[in-house]
């Protein structure tokens, strides 16, 4: 049985202790502090798990008209995937200590590239400690190369800015913005240099997928959620910089509803051209 949304602490335990071969993927990560992902992983991670880093590994460099996070190459993140070892069919886990906040981004990047078999650990690495399962420290151990290649992606085609700008007139999907309230409004903020948001998107706060335990909320839950914002309308997901949109597409797979198309520029490529129109308020 492959898992390809998510995947809780007692199936992983369950898929590791019965030999099965998991390709575990920590993305522990933290704005404004590159480093400080890396050194949480050392300080403790799963079982065999491989560090990935968010600027290095699930992004291409920015050029500072293109986002924070552009999508890295397709033929470029399969290579780093076979060099930690992923095989064709193998069973990836993605986790981190922020909600899925980072895994999602590794989650649709891989499926992005064809793989399937790919989850988000529920709860993530503080529900495996808490079950009081292992950790390992430091860094990983050498590991031999794996046969992935990119194949026929499985996700819709993501947006360029273009696309979104002839959306806000057109209105034929409807934006969701997985940034936190005060940042969608367009209160001042360290990390936006231009506050505010698309034209007539809409605020998905990515927390708002998540209970109170940390946890992802039922599939129905979230559907109610998301139809209420859509109605009929296609999603385009958007964040700062087409990172943590990606935990809701995550949620709206968990949801059963139609897959969105990612806009992964996001406010960070959208302000880089001061002729882009910009929204604030509550939307």
């Amino acid at each position: 049985m492959a898992f390809q949304t998510l995947i809780s602490v007692p199936q992983l335990h369950d898929l590791l202790a019965a030999g099965e071969d998991v390709l575990i993927l920590d993305c522990d990560f933290e704005l404004g502090a590159p480093d400080k992902g890396r050194e949480a992983y050392r300080a403790g991670h799963l079982p065999g798990a491989r560090y990935a880093h968010l600027d290095d590994d699930l992004a291409a460099p920015s050029d500072g008209t293109n986002g924070r996070h552009p999508l890295p190459a397709q033929v470029a993140f399969a290579a780093w995937l076979r060099a930690q070892g992923l095989k064709r069919g193998q069973q990836v886990v993605a986790c981190d200590s922020s909600g899925g906040a980072w895994a999602a981004r590794a989650w649709w990047l891989l499926r992005w590239v064809g793989h399937a078999e790919v989850a988000v650990l529920d709860g993530g690495k503080q529900a495996w400690a808490e079950a009081g399962l292992p950790m390992e420290t430091g860094d990983p151990s050498p590991t031999a190369p794996g046969d992935f290649t990119a194949g026929e992606t499985l996700v819709p085609a993501p947006l360029t800015a273009r696309q979104v700008l002839a959306n806000i007139d057109s209105r034929e999907a409807q934006v969701l913005d997985a940034r936190d309230p005060s940042r969608f409004r367009g209160d001042p903020n360290p990390i936006d240099p231009v506050a505010g948001h698309v034209p007539g998107a809409r605020n998905r706060f990515f927390r708002g997928n998540l209970g109170p335990d940390g946890h992802f909320l039922p599939a129905a839950d979230l559907a109610a959620a998301f139809t209420a914002l859509l109605g009929e309308a296609p999603a385009v997901l958007s964040c700062g910089s087409g990172v943590t949109a990606c935990h809701n597409a995550l949620a709206m797979a968990v949801a059963g509803l139609p897959q969105p198309r990612l806009y992964p520029g996001s406010w960070s490529e959208w302000i880089a051209d001061p002729a882009r129109p910009v929204a604030t308020g509550e939307g």
